[in-house]
């Protein structure tokens, strides 16, 4: 039974994804801050009588990520896939959000996943094989104004994944990069969004918080996800992204036909319903 270690694990993609496996046969230890307030997987767990076990792991903790990884190999013995999915959103426009709080979010979205990346590697080298899916977002591939932050962070893990890929490709490890569209999560009601209406960049967020509306009526599941995640990990003809939602997908088909020139423009002052309409014909959205 092939050994899963996901982080991130208590709700949304990780719980979603920490199921997916162990219905899929795989040994899955479900990383979490605080076991015992992941209440819905702990259920789900109990009610299917899946292979899922929780543990204990902090990805801002350096200390916590080794004695998680540690537990994992000294009751199962190895970990063959890693899924790292623990994150945190929100942001708002570069002038607007603190650089304290850009730390915290580089600190779970970039370190954290390097940490239990480091921790779990000199095993998966030894054995000369094993998957790391790292979850990033569609803002890996296009930076969005009044998202900056988070698309720059999600840009450095997508950086280190395509380093990473070249550097364990001898080792018979593959990685993946999993980047989903909109994903109907807790995410956007825990993320810190700094917005404040007297900015002068209240337009944009304004804007993006308008497209997020548009396209919730159309947004993946994290199951969804799960299944894409899954494939990543386990495809017998491995890739290195995975788009999850065709929202994913149509944003990033419309970006590689524009000029970085024509992207930027959209930046400039217009009305709610102009912006919608130029996203309908930039991006294809029919909604």
């Amino acid at each position: 039974m092939p050994v899963a270690l996901i982080t991130g694990a208590s709700s949304g993609i990780g719980l979603a994804t920490a199921l997916h496996f162990g219905r899929h046969g795989h040994d899955v230890w479900a990383g979490v801050r605080n076991p015992s307030a992941a209440t819905e997987l702990r259920e789900a767990i109990e009610t299917e009588r899946l292979p899922v076990r929780l543990v204990a792991l902090d990805v801002d903790d350096a200390g916590s990520v080794q004695r998680g990884v540690a537990g994992v190999h000294g009751k199962a013995g190895r970990i063959d896939v890693l899924v790292n999915n623990a994150g945190i959103g929100g942001g708002g426009p570069i002038e607007d959000v603190p650089v304290d709080w850009v730390k915290t979010l580089f600190e779970t979205n970039y370190f954290g996943m390097v940490r239990v990346t480091q921790a779990v590697l000199p095993g998966m080298r030894e054995r000369r094989r094993g998957a790391i899916v790292n979850i990033s977002s569609v803002a890996g591939r296009l930076a969005i104004a009044g998202h900056g932050h988070y698309s720059a962070v999600k840009h450095a893990l997508e950086a280190m994944s395509e380093a990473l890929a070249q550097e364990v490709q001898r080792f018979g490890i593959r990685v993946a990069i999993v980047e989903p569209g909109v994903v109907v999560t807790p995410i956007f009601s825990k993320a810190r969004r700094f917005a404040h209406p007297a900015s002068p960049y209240f337009d944009h967020v304004r804007r993006l918080l308008l497209l997020y509306q548009k396209q919730m009526p159309h947004a993946a599941q994290p199951a969804d996800a799960a299944r894409v995640i899954y494939e990543a990990a386990t495809s017998p003809e491995p890739r290195v992204r995975w788009l999850v939602g065709e929202d994913a997908r149509l944003l990033v088909a419309g970006r590689q036909r524009m000029s970085d020139e024509e992207y930027v423009a959209g930046g400039r002052a217009m009305s709610d319903d102009q912006y919608l309409e130029e996203i309908r014909q930039r991006f294809g959205f029919t909604w």
